[in-house]
C-alpha cells in the first residue's frame, strides 16, 4: 500500500464518512472480523439482528406496525430467519402505495433516491444513514479482497449524466481526493473508445469499475487496435449492474492482464454479493438476508432458482422486508475455499442492459435513451425497441400526467443521440408483456454492437 493510499483509507475517507454521520470505518473493521466466523456464527448473529430489526420497525414504521397487527406477528417470538416466511413479500407497486406509511417515526436524516427505471417504472424511495453506511463498509471489505484500497488510482465506467450541482462538484472534489476518475459510459464511438484507451493507459488505474458491456467493448477495441494494456499495473476489474457473461470476462481479463471481480446488488436492494478471489459470489449476509422464491411466492430450495428476495437490516427508517428484485439465481450450500463463512450466490440471472447503435457506427449504453423517457412525467411503463439501425419504437404505456410534448422530446433526443435520419416512432399502448421468462426488458436491439453500420443495417 502506498503512503498516499494509506492516508485516504485510514484518515481521509473516514473523516469525509465521519463528517456525513455515517459509521462506515467501525462497520467494515467488524465486518472483516465476522467474514470468518462460520456459518453457525454468522447465522446466530443474523437471527438476533433480524429480530432487534423487526421490534424495531414493527413498533416505528406504520406499514409494518399493521401488518403485524392483521398476521398476529410477533417479531419478539422469531427463532429464525425462517420466520419471515410468515411476512408479505414487497415490491414496488407497495412501495410506491405506501412511501410516506414506510417512513419510520422519529426517523433520521432520509436522503431520496430513485431507481434506473431498467423494469419501465422507477421506484422512488429514501435511505437513512443506516443503510448508506452499512452500503459502504460492505463494498469497502469487498474492495479490500483483491488487495486495492481507497486510495489507489481508480478508472470507473459508468452511466451518470454530466452532473454540475453544487453537491456533484463537492463529489468531484472528494473522487479527486481518492483518484477515482470517472468516465461516461454513454457513447462507445470509435473515436470515445480510442480516448478511454488513451486515459486508462496514462492512468495507470489499480483498478477498474464498470458495467461489463462497457469495460469489454473498450477491451476489444484496444485488442483490435493492437495497444497493449496488460502492463500497466491493473490489479482487478470489478463490474456490476449486469449479468457478465463468460466471454466478457475472458476478454477484460485477458485484455488488462488481471482478474475481473463480479458484483451483485443495487440501489434499492443494497449492496447484495460480491466475488472473492477463489471465484464464489459472497452474500454480504451480516446485513442482507437473501431468499429465493418460485412463481407462487414460496421458498425455493437450495439449489433450486428462484428470484432473489432480500431483507436489509439497515433500512430501519425506510424498511425492505422480502424486497423483490425481478432477478432469478440460486443459493448454494457448498463452503468457499476462501474460508469465508458468508453464504453464496452460485448463480444470478439479472437483467441485462444492452446497447443500442447510432447510425454513424457508434455503440451507445441503453441508458443514454433511458434517462429521456423515464423522467417524463406520466410514462408508467416503456419499451425502446431498435428495429434496425434506421429505425427505432418507443412503446408507451402513460397515464393523466403525460405531455403529448413529451412524444417531441423523445423523438428529438432519440433522433440526437441515434441519427438525424433514424425513423424514430412513438407508439401509445394499452399495455406493454413481460418477456415468457417473466422478466421485463425495458431495451431491445437487433443491431449487434461492434458490428460495421453496413453489416447491422442489414441484420
Amino acid at each position: 500500500m502506498s503512503l498516499y493510499t494509506a492516508i485516504c483509507s485510514r484518515f481521509l475517507f473516514p473523516l469525509h464518512e465521519r463528517i456525513k454521520g455515517h459509521a462506515s470505518l467501525a462497520l467494515r473493521v467488524r465486518l472483516e472480523e465476522s467474514q470468518w466466523w462460520s456459518a453457525e456464527q454468522l447465522a446466530d448473529q443474523r437471527d438476533r439482528r433480524l429480530r432487534e430489526f423487526l421490534v424495531d420497525i414493527g413498533q416505528r414504521v406504520p406499514y409494518y406496525r399493521e401488518i403485524f397487527r392483521q398476521r398476529g406477528f410477533d417479531p419478539q417470538s422469531l427463532r429464525s430467519s425462517d420466520a419471515l416466511t410468515a411476512l408479505p413479500l414487497l415490491d414496488k407497486p407497495d412501495i410506491r402505495a405506501n412511501v410516506e406509511r414506510l417512513k419510520a417515526d422519529g426517523h433520521g436524516p432520509l436522503t431520496r433516491y430513485n431507481t434506473g427505471g431498467s423494469s419501465g417504472e422507477p421506484l422512488i424511495f429514501f435511505m437513512g444513514k443506516g443503510r448508506k453506511s452499512h452500503d459502504v463498509a460492505a463494498k469497502w471489505r469487498a474492495t479490500r479482497w483483491w488487495d486495492v484500497d481507497i486510495g489507489d488510482r481508480e478508472l470507473v465506467v459508468w452511466g451518470s449524466p454530466v452532473e454540475l450541482g453544487a453537491q456533484d462538484r463537492i463529489r468531484r472534489l472528494r473522487d479527486g481526493l481518492m483518484r477515482s476518475h470517472l468516465l461516461p459510459a454513454f457513447e462507445m464511438s470509435p473515436a470515445n473508445l480510442d480516448r478511454f484507451v488513451a486515459t486508462i493507459r496514462a492512468t495507470r488505474p489499480a483498478m477498474l469499475f464498470g458495467y461489463p458491456s462497457s469495460l469489454s467493448l473498450i477491451a476489444m477495441h484496444a485488442r483490435e487496435k493492437k495497444v497493449d494494456m496488460s502492463s500497466l499495473g491493473i490489479k482487478v476489474a470489478f463490474v456490476t449492474s449486469e449479468k457478465l457473461y463468460d466471454e466478457q470476462r475472458a476478454v477484460i481479463s485477458e485484455v488488462f492482464g488481471c482478474p475481473v471481480a463480479n458484483g451483485y446488488g443495487a440501489r434499492d436492494a443494497g449492496f447484495i454479493a460480491h466475488e472473492c478471489p477463489s471465484g464464489s459470489l459472497h452474500i454480504s449476509a451480516e446485513d442482507i438476508i437473501v431468499e429465493t422464491v418460485r412463481p407462487d411466492g414460496t421458498r425455493s430450495a437450495r439449489g433450486e432458482a428462484g428470484e432473489i428476495v432480500v431483507t436489509h437490516l439497515g433500512t430501519a427508517d425506510f424498511p425492505f422486508v422480502r424486497y423483490r428484485t425481478g432477478d432469478v439465481g440460486i443459493v448454494g450450500d457448498r463452503p468457499c475455499p476462501c474460508g469465508r463463512g458468508l453464504p453464496v450466490l452460485e448463480e444470478v440471472q439479472g437483467r441485462t442492459t444492452d446497447f443500442v447503435v447510432a447510425q454513424d457506427g457508434t455503440v451507445m449504453h441503453g441508458l443514454a435513451l433511458i434517462y429521456t423517457v423515464r423522467d417524463l412525467p406520466g410514462v408508467e411503463r416503456f419499451r425502446i425497441e431498435q428495429i434496425s439501425i434506421d429505425q427505432t419504437v418507443v412503446k408507451l404505456v402513460t397515464g393523466p400526467a403525460f405531455d403529448p410534448a413529451g412524444e417531441e422530446r423523445i423523438i428529438r433526443d432519440f433522433k440526437g443521440r441515434l441519427g438525424a435520419r433514424v425513423d424514430v416512432r412513438v407508439e401509445r399502448v394499452a399495455e406493454i408483456a413481460n418477456e415468457s421468462s417473466g422478466k421485463f426488458r425495458y431495451v431491445i436491439s437487433r443491431v449487434k454492437a461492434g458490428m460495421p453500420v453496413q453489416e447491422a443495417s442489414r441484420a
